[in-house]
């Protein structure tokens, strides 16, 4: 029997992929809202397509917002941006 691939939506475009494809955004309590490049830490994930536009998508509708069911500041955005844009750089 073939193993089951776990599928996870985009906040920013709405894409379904598999886990491995994506990069889990965490909400932690101790450090806030992070990028897990490992998707092993604990805490409240959302996850994003491995490119800069899918956040910057999330960032006009608001993704994040909805995944935590709070407000999330313009500047954690952008620096979400900026890593994954270094990320893509490498």
């Amino acid at each position: 029997m073939a193993k089951k691939i776990p599928l996870r939506q985009c906040i920013g475009c709405g894409e379904m992929k598999s886990k491995k494809e994506m990069f889990r955004v965490l909400k932690t309590e101790d450090e806030g809202i992070i990028l897990d490049i490992t998707g092993k830490k604990n805490g409240r994930g959302a996850y994003i397509c491995g490119n800069a536009e899918c956040l910057v998508k999330a960032k006009k509708t608001k993704g994040l917002d909805r995944a935590y069911k709070m407000p999330v500041a313009e500047e954690i955005y952008d620096s979400l941006i900026k890593e994954i844009e270094t990320l893509e750089s490498k």
